[in-house]
């Protein structure tokens, strides 16, 4: 696979970096420099900074735009800033096309390793805020977090609100099928109730499939009442 230039990344980002070296080290695996034959930076330190800075990102929004208590808040920004999240995010942008990897990691299937993938969009957020500084930064998050991924669209938390009302009763969520190739994968999960089967949805990662499954079940359960 021909890798993407990062000034390709950049008419995807809509930003233009001063100092295209951070866009570039967030994009480096460190397979890649492992067999560089020169000394060669890679994300690995973006991805702790950027790390933060999401992190601090989506509390700020959660804090603002939803009324919810700490724990469910705690909740959702786990769940938004979460590998199964971050790498539906960056299957958006096709960030595993621009990656720069070591042969073993691109035969191994790195560009659609969740964990791989996922580390670049920190790393990517984090050379994003060192550039730009945090408005660029959250500019390129919300999008992600706001767009059909609101704080109120966490419908696993709401689904356990309702379940909550009856103490005894337990929820399970379980893979019940996958299917397209490795980087267009498509997962089904059902969502049981006290061991019987509720509702299925489908998504682009198992977090996501849950999510719809559980929405499902709640229109299920509402139209039960």
């Amino acid at each position: 696979m021909t890798t993407r230039t990062p000034e390709e990344l950049e008419e995807k980002l809509h930003y233009h970096f001063k100092n295209k070296e951070l866009l570039i080290t967030a994009l480096t695996h460190s397979s890649y420099a492992n067999e560089s034959k020169t000394p060669t930076l890679y994300n690995e330190r973006l991805e702790f900074l950027g790390d933060s800075v999401l992190s601090v990102v989506v509390a700020n929004y959660l804090f603002h735009h939803s009324t919810r208590p700490e724990g469910e808040l705690s909740r959702m920004r786990a769940s938004l800033v979460s590998e199964d999240a971050l790498f539906q995010f960056a299957q958006e942008i096709d960030l595993g096309s621009y990656l720069r990897l070591g042969r073993g990691e691109e035969l191994g299937g790195g560009r659609c390793r969740p964990s791989v993938v996922s580390d670049a969009f920190e790393a990517t957020i984090a050379a994003l805020f060192l550039d730009g500084g945090i408005e660029t930064a959250r500019n390129f998050i919300l999008p992600f977090i706001t767009e059909g991924k609101t704080a109120e669209d966490d419908h696993k938390t709401a689904l356990q609100e309702v379940v909550q009302k009856h103490p005894d009763d337990r929820l399970t969520y379980t893979v019940t099928g996958e299917s397209g190739p490795a980087h267009d994968k498509r997962f089904q999960v059902t969502v049981a109730l006290n061991g019987k089967a509720l509702a299925v949805g489908e998504g682009r990662s198992k977090k996501a499939a849950e999510q719809q499954a559980a929405k499902a079940a709640l229109t299920k359960l509402k139209q039960q009442a």
